[in-house]
């Protein structure tokens, strides 16, 4: 009988229902800050108008006063920051296009138009034009 009380008594780890709450509640808010911070602090090294010092000031302020800082930081800097990383994604998406282009190489009616130039020019007899023509639409 000793033994089922205490069994009733302990409530395991969290204690209750709502310490566990509070728990996963307090997780997510520490995440939620650290993402808020990391993109931050992104953007201040992504800002190449703005000084090493201010840099630094910012990077104490985010330390000391961290919630208050992240934001100050988001209403002072916060047009700035989404110019920015809009920036950054339009440059990616070039360089990914420009790559894609790349790989991809020319189209077949550009390489039939490129075969006739050179054939029209002398360049090329016009079995090797045959030849490239049915290479580019196979």
């Amino acid at each position: 009988m000793h033994i089922l009380t205490e069994t009733m008594q302990y409530q395991g780890f969290w204690g209750s229902f709502a310490d566990l709450i509070w728990w996963f509640l307090a997780v997510f808010v520490f995440f939620a800050y650290l993402m808020v911070l990391f993109s931050i602090i992104n953007d201040l090294f992504r800002d190449h108008q703005l000084s090493g010092w201010w840099k630094a000031v910012w990077i104490v302020v985010l330390v000391v006063f961290t919630w208050l800082g992240a934001i100050v930081y988001l209403i002072v800097r916060g047009k700035g920051m989404g110019e920015r990383s809009a920036a950054q994604a339009q440059a990616i998406q070039r360089a990914q296009h420009d790559y894609i282009k790349n790989l991809a190489g020319t189209s077949p009616s550009e390489e039939i138009a490129k075969a006739k130039s050179l054939l029209d020019a002398g360049t090329i007899t016009q079995a090797e034009y045959e030849a490239i023509k049915a290479k580019a639409l196979a």
